[in-house]
């Protein structure tokens, strides 16, 4: 397990029946962060009964 992994976790739920490239403008546009730095982004619907996790879209 890499020990410098940078976990971004998004506070406000997100619509998760976006596709990748749409939780992809989320994580760069909202979140301030950019997807491409390593990082895994987890966001939640509304009722936070459900996740998902992404990490590097492009390599």
């Amino acid at each position: 397990m890499n020990q410098n992994l940078k976990v971004v976790l998004a506070v406000e739920p997100v619509d998760l029946r976006k596709s990748f490239n749409g939780l992809y403008a989320v994580a760069r546009n909202e979140l301030g962060d950019i997807p491409e730095d390593g990082a895994l982004f987890v966001f939640s619907n509304r009722s936070r009964n459900r996740i998902t996790v992404h990490d590097q879209p492009y390599r």
